[in-house]
């Protein structure tokens, strides 16, 4: 694969949903004993996840949490900053893309030019962010869409279930705060893991 080798990043993207009362995988309890867990109510506490799974020669995890809706503007503005490492956001990519002018200002690139795989949710496919995708070309970025109803290629998805089911801590949180926090422990156990991975396959060559 092409990025392991070394000439252009690969990153998964996607979004996911945390609740007040996660899924509960397994519990234990004594024998003959109902286990009961703990159950809040939703009442708008939901934090959204946006995340890119970077593979690469620098395997990496980035994220950005929003108690709001993910949107088509919030997705380009996270793929222009983090992914692409544009430092002025989306409100530069049209100068960063295009220039000033002839000879004034040079496209701005990516120091490795990526493919950004993810699928056709709505701010996925909307003008605003797809929209835009001859200029992220132009800075390093390509899109790459899946086919329909194929989240098993997408290799975030397994980031999501794991920080979910393994390296949350808690599976009730009682306010939008704790579950901020509860989700950046997760993600960070994750990160942790991509890197270190990386830093053993490293070794072993």
């Amino acid at each position: 694969m092409e990025a392991h080798a070394g000439g252009q990043d690969l990153i998964f993207l996607d979004e996911s949903g945390f609740a007040p009362t996660m899924p509960t995988g397994y519990t234990w309890s004594r024998v003959g004993q109902r286990a009961v867990v703990p159950k809040e109510a939703t009442q708008n506490r939901r934090v959204n996840v946006l995340g890119a799974k970077i593979v690469g020669s620098e395997p990496d995890l980035v994220w950005q949490r929003t108690s709001g809706k993910i949107d088509a503007g919030m997705l380009l503005e996270f793929v222009c900053l983090r992914p692409a490492g544009l430092g002025g956001g989306a409100a530069v990519l049209d100068l960063a893309a295009d220039g000033l002018g002839i000879d004034v200002i040079p496209v701005w690139e990516r120091r490795r030019p990526c493919t950004i795989v993810l699928d056709n949710a709505s701010a996925h496919a909307a003008t605003a962010f797809k929209g835009r995708r001859q200029q992220l070309a132009k800075i390093g970025v390509e899109l790459f869409y899946l086919p329909p109803y194929s989240p098993e290629l997408n290799d975030i998805e397994l980031v999501w279930r794991q920080a979910k089911y393994q390296d949350y801590p808690h599976r009730t949180q009682t306010s939008t705060d704790a579950i901020g926090k509860a989700v950046d422990q997760a993600m960070n156990h994750q990160r942790d893991r991509i890197r270190q991975s990386a830093t053993n396959r490293i070794r072993a060559a």
